[in-house]
């Protein structure tokens, strides 16, 4: 009888896990991610690598944080504590706190201050009443880009030729031809399709407004030949020197169009899969789409979604830079993470991270350069060298909710804060003094540190950003890994010039949706329509 009984237990317990992760995965197919408060992906991630909830069957509270009820966000939905926060600490072993002192991490705190940042934050340009979705896009991928394109695809095409035999149909491509060809490509980000192809079929993904623009021939053709880079210099030896161009004229562009505000986000975009696809796909086809070569990394104005900077890192290949020798994984994160904020030295801006950046080796270097961070930490992904270890384990009596503990070196706070298990955090960007607060959405509050407040508050609307715009990228299926990152860079242009226009006098006149302005580029770049008359 026992026995049955454990049975019928633990069939019930699979049975809730197993619900759970099938909500998991619906949620991330339809999108619904901003209950995903740091929504986290790459090609490293998998159900439970979100730190303050996890979805597998095996899932404890003996990492980074527990587990959580199905709707039960961390963060935006944690309960009252029902007194005020602890943050004395528990007594430690004799010998922990002589080393954590040895390394200069105390339990007296002090208040710290932080100079103010004195940049305005906001687009550089002043566009005009009637720009159009085209002026937009062109701060970023000017005609000079797009020429460079036609140059090295006509010369790619020359050299095929060549080698392999004349293409009697093919003929020199030009401007406005090129400027077709994306505005296709650019379409299949508003309207999903499995191919391309698709606009000039009879099927339900047929688009017949702009099919006749160009022929499906034509179209293939220069599909065939397009190149940013025809040919390989001798002393090139970077995997992705077919686009390196084009993306230094993104993060140029990027970095001049639009002054971020105080407060930005490492992270790895969400690269959307179409929901069709996913549901009509075979396996072998799934299997394929999931082996990307190569790992997108963006620093994100946390106040509007702008991606200042774009950093790519292949996984497989020789780079320049060495990247792809390293092994270990937190210091290949950290070496991004430079990268992506070498140009914000001296400007006192606040940097959040996740667990696979945050380290302490990390946070001291920014502060000497005059960047503050706040950041996650795991024992499993982050690089916990020189933190007191006895902060980063569970009590042995757990924590009631809204309960802390903080130690301090120098500017330093490493904060221990429970809420259904332990959640750590280290920051130089906030007085271990200064108190916030987690609202429920049903009733009550938690009180927890201001770093934890201001981490969930801006992760948050990054994963509403991705929530959003994650559908908007182009979803031609290209074989060759620089293609697929062109593609994917040039989705997060349109998206960057979507921004700018909602914050500009023209989003005034013209209230165009995400899909409206999509549409509207895509004519434009097409020229079935240059300009529409003030309404």
């Amino acid at each position: 009888m026992a026995t049955e009984e454990v049975a019928v237990v633990a069939a019930r317990r699979k049975a809730l896990s197993l619900s759970r992760l099938r909500a998991a995965r619906s949620r991330y197919q339809s999108l619904h991610i901003s209950d995903d408060v740091f929504g986290e992906s790459g090609g490293d991630s998998s159900s439970d690598d979100n730190p303050f909830y996890s979805t597998s069957a095996g899932s404890s509270q003996s990492d980074c944080g527990g587990g959580e009820e199905e709707g039960d966000v961390m963060l935006r939905e944690a309960g009252t504590g029902g007194r005020r926060p602890d943050i004395t600490g528990q007594p430690s072993s004799e010998s922990g706190d002589g080393e954590e002192s040895a390394a200069g991490w105390t339990e007296r705190l002090k208040d710290v201050v932080f100079p103010p940042h004195v940049e305005s934050a906001g687009p550089v340009h002043q566009m005009p009443l009637n720009a159009s979705a085209i002026d937009f896009f062109q701060l970023f991928v000017p005609d000079n880009v797009i020429r460079n394109m036609v140059v090295q695809t006509n010369m790619y095409a020359k050299k095929y030729q060549e080698r392999f035999g004349c293409d009697e149909g093919w003929s020199d491509v030009d401007l406005p031809e090129m400027k077709t060809f994306l505005g296709y490509m650019i379409s299949t980000s508003i309207h999903h399709c499995e191919s391309v192809l698709s606009i000039w079929s009879g099927g339900f993904y047929s688009n017949k407004s702009i099919a006749l623009m160009m022929t499906q021939m034509r179209f293939e053709k220069i599909l065939k030949y397009f190149h940013i880079v025809a040919f390989r210099s001798s002393q090139t030896t970077h995997g992705l020197y077919k686009i390196q161009p084009f993306l230094d004229c993104l993060q140029m562009t990027f970095d001049t169009a639009f002054k971020p505000s105080q407060t930005q986000v490492l992270h790895e975009p969400l690269i959307d899969e179409d929901p069709l696809f996913i549901a009509t796909c075979t396996d072998r086809e799934l299997r394929k789409r999931k082996k990307r070569k190569f790992s997108l990394w963006v620093r994100q104005c946390a106040a509007t979604g702008y991606i200042c900077q774009v950093y790519v890192n292949l996984k497989e290949g020789t780079a320049s830079d060495g990247l792809d020798t390293l092994k270990n994984r937190p210091q290949l994160h950290s070496l991004v993470a430079k990268s992506l904020c070498q140009n914000l030295a001296g400007k006192n801006y606040i940097i959040y991270t996740g667990p696979s950046i945050t380290s302490l080796n990390l946070f001291e270097e920014f502060e000497k350069k005059g960047i503050y961070c706040c950041g996650l930490l795991s024992s499993r992904k982050s690089d916990c060298t020189g933190l007191p270890q006895s902060m980063l384990v569970n009590p042995e009596i757990p924590q009631a909710r809204g309960q802390y503990r903080v130690r301090m070196k120098g500017n330093m706070s490493l904060i221990s804060w429970s809420n259904k298990g332990q959640f750590y955090f280290l920051t130089n960007a906030y007085s271990p003094f200064k108190e916030g607060v987690i609202i429920r959405r049903k009733s009550g509050e938690i009180r927890c540190p201001l770093a934890v407040e201001a981490f969930a508050a801006h992760l948050g609307y990054i994963c509403k950003y991705d929530d959003k715009y994650s559908k908007y990228f182009i979803s031609h299926k290209a074989n060759k890994t620089w293609q697929q990152v062109f593609w994917f860079v040039l989705s997060i242009a349109v998206n960057n010039s979507y921004i700018l226009y909602k914050m500009s006098e023209a989003y005034l006149v013209r209230r165009y949706t995400r899909v409206q302005f999509g549409e509207r580029l895509v004519k434009e770049l097409l020229g079935i329509e240059e300009h529409l008359p003030l309404e």
